[in-house]
């Protein structure tokens, strides 16, 4: 059986030079971009991610808003992680803490929805807040 592709959605408040780096990671290891635009994170991940059965909302009322960066892994195993991780590292760029990997249940909520839940998860885990362009190394 042929290897899945692997791809990422990718979210970021705003364009930096770390951005075309992590871009060039991801081609370098033939990894497809999904980047999420603002305007998207009200639509489920699913839909976002491509997976069958999923179709666009129509989006009601204010946006809210991510003010981090947020990476979204489909397809990836452990080791696959563990890679990507190390090219990251090895590039010098300061670690996105907000990541996660596509599941058939977090397929079924809205981007913001996933943010909101791996943030709180991220900030019990390491014990203090996620604060735009404060990631550690």
């Amino acid at each position: 059986m042929a290897a899945l592709m692997k791809s990422v959605l990718y979210y970021t408040p705003e364009q930096t030079p770390k951005v075309n780096t992590l871009k060039g990671i991801f081609v370098r290891l033939g990894i497809r971009i999904k980047n999420i635009a603002p305007e998207q994170v009200t639509q489920q991940v699913g839909y976002l991610a491509g997976l069958p059965g999923f179709e666009e909302q129509k989006t009601a009322g204010e946006l809210p808003v991510i003010k981090e960066e947020v990476l979204v892994l489909k397809n990836f195993t452990g080791q696959d992680i563990d890679v990507l991780l190390q090219h990251i590292k090895k590039a010098g760029l300061t670690r996105i803490a907000l990541k996660a990997v596509l599941t058939e249940s977090n397929s079924k909520w809205t981007f913001y929805q996933l943010y909101q839940e791996i943030k709180e998860e991220h900030e019990v885990m390491s014990g203090k807040p996620v604060s735009p362009g404060n990631d550690e190394p």
